[in-house]
């Protein structure tokens, strides 16, 4: 009896892990609108220390996976919870089976319950809500429009490129940092420092003479500018001498001839070193620079406390001021001229390069230049009928008649009747040509008698021979078969070059194209024909042919 009951509970022990591991699954709602979240449900209990994995993906079955929330964990008793949400969705109305999911609890699957879902549509009260048709296909502006904006843009834009880079140099030069002030020497001092840094500088015994009476002649000349106050440094030797002689005239400076001699030997000892390759010796340069340090000392000496110079003097040394100033003035404004031309010039470059990649070179040209062809496209057009019976069209302008008289005598041989209207030449950029056309039957080369039809090929052939008495030479053309309007009348389509002389006598390729109708014994004609390279000439000829309607003939015979 023990050993049954022992049986028993390990029996019970061993299925109550089994039978624990089951999985609830459960939705919020089983009827949503399109698009609305179901909110699916899983949960667990297990025993502790038991691993449990919830399904993974992005679709369960018909249903998207919106959204997989985090797991919650909750402690019952000695058994732990586990709850997993979903949030699913479907886009579609209709009745949908959530199938099984299986969580794998202890490296075993369990299989949940599957659901049925109903995805419900949303009605729209047609009564109460406007409904509207779908927008037609419109056609994307033109890069071309506004393109004068671009340009007045364009134009501001460089003057403040222009007024930045002149703003830019200006303030580089104004705020570049001037040197710190020396402190202040009198001149005999500083001539007395630059002798003895000239020694220490042994120019002599490098052999570079010229180089120590340049240095020896600078000193003696900056001292007489800064103590006398005399251009000393701008003068030869025979003006800075004759300042000097000037100068001693003055009371107040007591300045011998002998000390003036003495410096016009030594400066002039320099001019023959520096300009005349003289080299004297050891003992001529040292006497020299001898002599100059004794003039510095003797006219220190000199001066008196307060120096007057003569007014004459004053008024020189004024007038020297006065145009070192204006030669500064006027270098500066050059240079600020050159500044703004460089910038300006660079900003345009950079303006019409952009202009020329952003728009393209022809846009820009007819922008500047102007284009005839381009001007007669995007104007105002005429609608007309021209000719008996009459063919109308558009044009960019009025076409005028031809006079009857113009045309050659044996063309009235074979056309009883001929109506003739024109726009421009074959030497301008458009030229357009209506004309009807009456022809007789007896013995015309134009006209099959056995088809009783009109003979296109000798009409263009005409057509062809009537433009060379105009300049034309060269002149190709491919018949292109038939062609059809929208009132269901066919004729047929010529095309091709030719080359035409200007009134400059400039050559230059011409593309035209020839309508031709034939209606009982008559003909009808439409000819354009522009410059080969002429985009807007094909434009201007695809909206002629596009608009033409034409009365029908009833003259037989």
């Amino acid at each position: 009896m023990k050993k049954w009951i022992v049986g028993c509970l390990l029996t019970l022990g061993l299925l109550e892990p089994v039978c624990a591991q089951r999985v609830e699954a459960s939705m919020d709602s089983v009827r949503k609108k399109i698009g609305s979240e179901f909110l699916l449900t899983l949960r667990t209990q297990v025993a502790p220390n038991t691993r449990v994995q919830f399904p993974k993906g992005q679709q369960f079955g018909p249903l998207e996976v919106l959204e997989s929330y985090p797991i919650d964990t909750v402690k019952k008793s000695d058994r732990w919870e586990f709850v997993k949400k979903y949030g699913l969705t479907q886009f579609d109305s209709g009745q949908y089976i959530l199938p099984k999911l299986a969580v794998r609890i202890a490296k075993k699957d369990v299989y949940t319950q599957p659901i049925t879902v109903e995805v419900m549509p949303v009605q729209v009260d047609t009564l109460k809500q406007k409904m509207y048709d779908i927008k037609t296909i419109e056609a994307a502006p033109s890069p071309n429009n506004g393109l004068g904006w671009w340009i007045v843009l364009g134009i501001v834009g460089a003057l403040v490129v222009v007024f930045i880079l002149y703003r830019i140099l200006k303030n580089r030069k104004t705020t570049t940092p001037t040197a710190t002030p020396e402190p202040l020497v009198k001149p005999i001092e500083k001539a007395t420092q630059k002798l003895m840094a000239l020694d220490a500088a042994q120019w002599v015994s490098k052999g570079d003479v010229k180089h120590f009476y340049s240095e020896l002649t600078e000193i003696v000349r900056t001292y007489l500018e800064e103590e006398i106050e005399i251009p000393a440094m701008e003068r030869t030797t025979s003006e800075l001498i004759a300042i000097l002689e000037l100068v001693s005239q003055n009371k107040n400076l007591r300045l011998s001839p002998e000390t003036i001699a003495t410096l016009e030997q030594v400066l002039r000892q320099a001019d023959l070193v520096k300009f005349a390759k003289v080299r004297p010796d050891i003992q001529a340069i040292e006497s020299d620079k001898n002599r100059i340090a004794s003039t510095i000392i003797t006219i220190n000496k000199a001066i008196p406390e307060i120096e007057e110079v003569t007014d004459e003097l004053e008024a020189w040394n004024a007038q020297q001021r006065e145009l070192a100033r204006q030669k500064q003035e006027a270098k500066a404004r050059k240079q600020k001229q050159l500044r703004i031309a460089i910038a300006s010039v660079a900003t345009v470059g950079i303006l019409i390069g952009g202009s020329i990649v952003y728009f393209g070179m022809d846009t820009i040209k007819d922008a500047i230049l102007g284009n005839p062809t381009k001007e007669m496209y995007e104007g105002e057009w005429i609608t007309s009928a021209y000719g008996d019976p009459n063919v109308e069209l558009e044009t960019p302008k009025v076409l005028t008649r031809v006079d009857s008289e113009k045309w050659a005598k044996n063309t009235y041989a074979v056309v009883k009747e001929m109506r003739t209207f024109t726009q421009g030449s074959l030497q301008e950029p458009l030229f357009v040509l209506v004309g009807t056309n009456y022809y007789k039957q007896e013995k015309n080369p134009y006209y099959n008698q056995e088809t009783t039809q009109i003979d296109y090929d000798k009409v263009l052939e005409g057509i062809t021979k009537s433009w060379e008495n105009q300049g034309a030479r060269n002149i190709l053309y491919k018949n292109d078969g038939t062609f059809e309007i929208a009132e269901g009348v066919k004729g047929i389509r010529a095309y091709g070059t030719m080359t035409v002389e200007s009134e400059e006598g400039e050559q230059h390729r011409r593309y035209y194209e020839i309508l031709l109708f034939n209606q009982n014994g008559g003909l009808q004609q439409v000819a354009v024909s522009y410059c080969e390279d002429d985009p807007f000439g094909k434009k201007i000829l695809e909206r002629i042919q596009g608009s033409i309607k034409l009365q029908l003939f009833n003259f037989n015979g």
